[in-house]
């Protein structure tokens, strides 16, 4: 039992009940979901008002966020299709979290661009950190 809660927690899952004795990791995982509901929303804000005209913000506003949502399904969900070690997980979520931040403050809100940024940082920086540490 002990081996199988380390090796868990080699290939980056964390035992499930570590969030019920830790309130706060639970709340950390649920931040983070807002987060990433987030920077898909400023992705496909930024990909609406890019540029004038109708077809093409249309295929930004949808596309863009679409590429981010297949990218974070195949390589950094939870359940991701491929789980490649932490290096390439941290990639993709700079790319579409960061993509969000970037998005934000192109669309004019640099303050809160920043802010995100910050916040998806210490975030995703919490819960990696607690979701490959091997269980106790």
């Amino acid at each position: 039992m002990a081996r199988e809660r380390q090796a868990a927690g080699r290939a980056g899952h964390h035992d499930p009940h570590t969030l019920r004795k830790h309130p706060w990791l639970a709340a950390n995982e649920v931040l983070a979901f807002l987060l990433e509901l987030a920077a898909i929303g400023c992705l496909a804000w930024w990909g609406f008002t890019v540029v004038d005209g109708v077809l093409v913000p249309v295929l930004l506003g949808l596309g863009v966020p679409t590429a981010a949502v297949t990218l974070w399904g195949l390589f950094a969900a939870p359940r991701a299709r491929f789980r490649p070690p932490l290096a390439g997980v941290l990639v993709v979520k700079s790319l579409v979290l960061g993509g969000g931040a970037a998005a934000l403050y192109a669309v004019g809100h640099p303050v809160a661009a920043v802010v995100f940024a910050v916040v998806l940082a210490l975030n995703t920086g919490c819960a990696e950190f607690y979701r490959r540490r091997p269980p106790a």
